[in-house]
């Protein structure tokens, strides 16, 4: 279940971040692991972050996929945005954040 505008902020990505971002996310659906992810407990209990990097050792871009897939109904995308830098952005977390509270009020959590 896309939260907020993360759909669109998928439909951002280039076409082969965007195919590979599906495929991994149909891991996480069939209830395997992505190829490569780690927690993201700064956002809220749960959360994962698929890692994408594309390009060369002198060019290499970084994508990543926020999602919660410990509820038996659906995966949660919360967003996906392009890294800049090493850390992840403060904005990322906070948009993040948002929309974690917004898929609890949609799960009817407390």
């Amino acid at each position: 279940m896309w939260i907020g505008a993360s759909l669109d902020d998928l439909r951002d990505f280039p076409e082969a971040v965007r195919a590979r971002a599906g495929n991994e996310l149909h891991r996480v659906q069939m209830g395997l692991a992505p190829t490569d992810w780690r927690p993201i407990s700064t956002v809220g209990p749960g959360v994962r972050e698929i890692r994408i990097t594309t390009g060369t050792e002198g060019g290499r871009v970084a994508h990543r996929v926020l999602y919660v897939a410990r509820f038996e109904e659906a995966v949660y995308v919360l967003h996906a945005f392009q890294k800049t830098t090493r850390a992840t952005a403060r904005r990322h977390i906070r948009i993040a954040r948002g929309r974690y509270r917004i898929m609890s009020r949609v799960r009817g959590d407390r």
